[in-house]
């Protein structure tokens, strides 16, 4: 991220509701700088958010385009509890880990680190989560402040690393097992015949060898 990019994700919210039409804040910002989006593209930030992005941009502030949504209070997601399963579908979609739960047992949100992006009302299987008005008529920055927006960029950065970290974990242990079923292929397959051991060697060499370069390609 380049230095203008960098002002203008430190001047958006943070809610990382993808409302924007990018996967995050910063995905956003970097559209901005290289003049890919418009300034007008975010709702949480609202009319004071555009205001924020054309004084660093030097662009002309606009009205916010109505195709990403609409300026409104800050909402808070809350699950009912009665009606949770534990699928941990909202633990997977919450970009701020905001919500806490562990599979088929309730889970719940933390309050104060909800930023109301709606991800994971969509995802929930059984409708058990709503969202909460908690700023009245105050909307966009009047219902937010710098600090919020600090902490919920720092929860999610973690978030993206854990994430990161979790899947190269899992495909860790996806090439070990397929190392281990090459070393003794007969071991690991019903079958006996050598052309098809033949082919399944070849497969499994193939999928670690891109396993192997997608893990390369993500370090770098």
């Amino acid at each position: 991220m380049n230095l203008l990019a960098e002002r203008l994700n430190a001047a958006l919210p943070q809610t990382q509701c993808t409302r924007c039409g990018y996967p995050d804040c910063a995905a956003y910002a970097q559209a901005l700088a290289d003049g890919e989006a418009g300034i007008n593209q975010c709702p949480p930030g609202g009319a004071e958010g555009i205001a924020r992005l054309a004084l660093i941009t030097g662009r002309p502030a606009l009205p916010l385009n109505p195709e990403n949504g609409s300026e409104g209070p800050r909402q808070m997601a809350v699950i009912d509890e009665a009606w949770c399963i534990g699928c941990t579908l909202c633990l997977d979609a919450c970009p701020v880990d905001a919500i806490v739960g562990s599979n088929k047992l309730m889970h719940t949100v933390i309050e104060s680190c909800c930023t109301g992006c709606e991800l994971c009302v969509p995802v929930c299987p059984v409708d058990c989560i709503s969202l909460e008005n908690v700023t009245g008529e105050r909307t966009g920055w009047a219902a937010w402040s710098e600090a919020d927006a600090a902490l919920a960029r720092n929860r999610y950065e973690f978030h993206s690393i854990r994430c990161k970290q979790e899947k190269g974990n899992h495909q860790k242990r996806l090439e070990e097992k397929a190392e281990a079923a090459l070393a003794d292929l007969p071991g690991h397959s019903q079958h006996t015949d050598p052309v098809i051991l033949d082919q399944k060697r070849a497969i499994i060499e193939a999928a670690l060898a891109r396993s192997r370069a997608r893990r390369d390609a993500g370090n770098s």
